[in-house]
């Protein structure tokens, strides 16, 4: 059971649109965060709920309300994904610093298949926020890290996003199957020696995500479906899950980790 509200539209015979409205987080939606939180978080680490819910508590207490917004954004992205049973092949927190995982923000795997996912997220506030302007932005990101180019269009990368989604997926906490693992690593070899890859050979997840300023106005799905539609030749991958995510507010979220 998923207790998210949420819709699925066909967009076409490779690329589906998911619809996701978080006013609040109700009894049934705590249950599943209960759940699932430290497994987001860091895998089969072992650590109790509350010792983990600190731990994110005290890093989202150091950010700045656009990370805050970005983190809340991707964290539930993940919650979805999991919980219509793909595997989550990452850890949301980054191994080495004070912060969330670096390279892609979600690599996921069902039925032997593997998935990029890059979330993006702002605020209802901003000028011109729309979904599908953070759903291309997500694509484009996406795209990039693939190729090897920076925002200009060049190659060069300071950083191989395949190498840092091989070492959260080489923890023995994530669980990741051996296949898997050797699939990351000749994709982070080649990329070290120049050799790019094309965002079509692989299965993308670009998610966008609204945040209201506090007051629940009911989103219109079927405007957001259109908004998608105007965009799916921009969408590119072997197969494409578009996710859009309305929030209430930020709030929320912080008062579940203990920050409200």
């Amino acid at each position: 059971m998923i207790p998210l509200a949420f819709t699925e539209h066909t967009i076409s015979s490779k690329m589906v649109l998911t619809i996701i409205d978080i006013d609040d987080i109700t009894e049934p939606i705590k249950e599943v965060l209960d759940k699932n939180f430290v497994l987001i978080c860091e895998g089969n680490s072992g650590s109790d709920l509350a010792t983990v819910k600190t731990h994110v508590k005290n890093l989202f207490s150091t950010k700045q309300q656009d990370w805050i917004m970005g983190a809340t954004a991707e964290f539930f992205v993940h919650l979805y994904i999991r919980l219509t049973g793909y595997k989550q092949e990452c850890l949301f927190l980054n191994l080495e610093e004070n912060s969330i995982k670096k390279g892609f923000d979600g690599y996921y795997s069902k039925n032997n298949i593997e998935w990029l996912m890059e979330s993006k997220a702002g605020s209802i506030e901003s000028k011109d926020i729309s979904y599908s302007g953070k759903v291309t932005l997500a694509m484009s990101d996406l795209s990039a890290k693939i190729s090897g180019r920076d925002k200009s269009g060049k190659r060069g990368l300071p950083n191989n996003p395949w190498r840092e989604a091989y070492a959260h997926a080489s923890q023995y906490d994530v669980g990741t199957a051996k296949e898997i693992r050797k699939n990351i690593k000749k994709l982070s070899d080649d990329f070290t020696n120049g050799k790019f890859r094309s965002i079509e050979e692989f299965n993308t997840m670009p998610c966008g995500t609204i945040f209201l300023s506090g007051v629940w106005k009911q989103p219109n799905h079927d405007s957001i479906l259109k908004d998608i539609e105007s965009i799916a030749d921009k969408l590119k991958g072997e197969k494409v899950h578009v996710i859009c995510v309305t929030h209430r507010s930020t709030d929320i979220f912080m008062r579940y980790i203990g920050l409200r």
